[in-house]
């Protein structure tokens, strides 16, 4: 089988949720016993959005190969269980810089540079070329694929692209340009899926279809026709407005689906199915469509999310009030819920509103405590204060990148007797550099790309805590985005007064994972686990965290 291409594209507005489309249409081919790949254009010019505050681009999400992605591509890996790479986010930014660079070593032998077709062509050539993934074994058992997800010859059968902003935004022209080229190229071997917006007016109480006619008529505007459409929707559509769309649009009634506000966006993929989207899809390429999977293990958690009554309260102490700065984290508490069968009620705290006197009542009601990453000093002291009270009181505490730096910190000024520790990143002139700037990172000028990033090695003591978390695991392999580490120099004195160091990098001996053994659940770590929680497979960690908030 030929590769198959399928683009997802969006109009009216931005939020409407491409992303979760994308990831559902991977979940259904997967539950088909296809191999799929997800990959992101993102149109802004930033070579990826590692510099990004969190408030322009919500969190930012990092690949296995150690890539600052998009925080779509956690929504493609938490439903899908594939490992995406720097190959699954692309930027206008690394577009043209590649274009660039092949330009100055002279690769183009001459020739004038232009938009069309040496932009397009590198879009194009990002789109088709090579495309590593991570399968999820078929419901029937099956594989047929290597462990890269892609088939015996090497090709992966399905290819998901994601193409950001909207359809008329100025920024996107290359990459709509490419696609049209594509579609034109691929014949039958590819699809464009358009996510537009059917706004409700209460004052007339009418849905409105004209914002989709006029999203699809741009589009169609740039040479691209829309195979299947969906609608985004806080109202039930009734088939009279979907055949009005399919007519004036010139897309089939079947093909025009219905994305209601769910409980759950874990829902979209089974509403999804029930509507037929991945039969429109395969139909529209000519491969036979079979029985429709039965999703037994995603219908079961569904089944477990909707059974749960049990609520648990856990505060999120950090300092971007905006839900997804801290979406995966968000995300992997609410899948450990599930499989706790409670509900995680999630209550953001900023840190820099907490102090000493008022830490108890912020805190109060709160099962646990999770301390957030992040960069800077804004909110950095309110942390500390976080996690003295949670040490002092014995709340199960889950410290994550600069949360577990704040752990060890406070231990060093309220147990060791360093008043004035503090990390190099906040205090280079500390006298107790208890968080210090890591050794390959003190020559280094440029901010973009140069932490340590992405997956590595974690030795774990046996007996610790976090290795019985593990389930007995004494070597893991977790995702990193940070530049200070832990300063062994003081590691004997945290040892000897009742912090312990489980969990140490083999090549480097850098310290990933400190704990309290003595409370009940105390937990520090310098990687982030929340990358690697899915919806079948929730983090171990998220898991006995929440377990010991209940």
């Amino acid at each position: 089988m030929e590769t198959k291409y399928i683009f997802v594209t969006g109009g009216v507005v931005s939020s409407l949720g491409k992303g979760i489309i994308s990831a559902s249409i991977g979940k259904l081919l997967q539950a088909r016993g296809y191999s799929v790949n997800i990959q992101k254009f993102d149109p802004y010019i930033n070579i990826d959005p590692g510099t990004l505050n969190p408030y322009e681009h919500g969190e930012c999400y990092v690949t296995v190969d150690g890539m600052e992605t998009d925080l779509d591509l956690g929504h493609y890996e938490r439903f899908t269980g594939i490992h995406t790479t720097r190959d699954n986010s692309i930027t206008t930014g690394r577009i043209y810089k590649a274009v660039i660079d092949r330009e100055r070593r002279g690769d183009y032998l001459g020739k004038t540079i232009q938009v069309v077709p040496h932009i397009t062509d590198e879009i194009k050539r990002r789109i088709t070329g090579s495309h590593p993934t991570t399968k999820e074994t078929a419901e029937d058992g099956r594989t047929g694929h290597e462990d890269t997800g892609r088939r015996q010859d090497g090709r992966t059968e399905f290819v998901i692209t994601e193409v950001g902003g909207t359809i008329g935004d100025m920024e996107s022209a290359p990459f709509m340009e490419a696609i049209r080229q594509l579609r034109w190229e691929l014949g039958r071997n590819a699809v464009c899926v358009h996510l537009t917006y059917v706004p409700y007016l209460k004052a007339a109480d009418e849905l409105k279809t004209k914002p989709t006619q006029h999203s699809v008529k741009e589009l169609q505007s740039m040479g691209v026709q829309p195979d299947i459409l969906v609608l985004r929707t806080e109202r039930h559509l009734d088939d009279m407005l979907r055949a009005k769309v399919a007519s004036f649009c010139n897309v089939d009634l079947e093909c025009v689906m219905q994305s209601e506000d769910l409980p759950s966006i874990y829902e979209v993929p089974v509403n999804m199915q029930r509507q037929g989207l991945d039969a429109a899809i395969l139909n529209k390429m000519g491969l036979p469509v079979g029985e429709t999977p039965a999703m037994k293990p995603w219908r079961d958690f569904l089944d477990k999310q909707r059974r749960a009554e049990r609520v648990v309260h856990i505060a999120l102490v950090g300092k971007y009030d905006l839900q997804d700065a801290y979406k995966s984290i968000r995300e992997s508490l609410s899948l450990a819920g599930t499989y706790n069968d409670v509900k995680t009620v999630i209550h953001f705290i900023n840190s820099e509103t907490v102090n000493a006197k008022n830490v108890a009542g912020k805190l109060a009601g709160m099962a646990g405590v999770v301390i957030c990453p992040g960069f800077g000093q804004r909110g950095f002291e309110g942390k500390i204060v976080t996690a003295e009270y949670c040490r002092t009181h014995d709340r199960p505490t889950f410290g994550i990148c600069l949360g577990m730096q704040t752990m060890v910190i406070e231990f060093a000024r309220n147990v060791l007797g360093y008043p004035d520790a503090n990390s190099q990143e906040m205090d280079s002139d500390t006298s107790a550099g208890v968080i210090d700037l890591m050794e390959e990172q003190k020559n280094i000028r440029q901010m973009g790309g140069t932490m340590r990033l992405g997956a590595y090695d974690c030795v774990i003591a046996k007996g610790s805590r976090t290795s019985e978390a593990y389930g007995g695991l004494t070597r893991v392999s977790e995702r990193h985005r940070h530049r200070y580490e832990f300063n062994n120099a003081y590691r004997t004195e945290y040892e000897a007064r009742g912090m312990k160091c489980v969990g140490v990098n083999p090549a480097t001996d850098l310290v990933e994972i400190v704990e309290i053994p003595s409370l009940r659940w105390f937990i520090g770590t310098q990687f982030h686990p929340e990358y690697s929680s899915t919806v079948l497979h929730p983090h171990p960690l998220f898991m006995s965290f929440v377990k010991a908030c209940i």
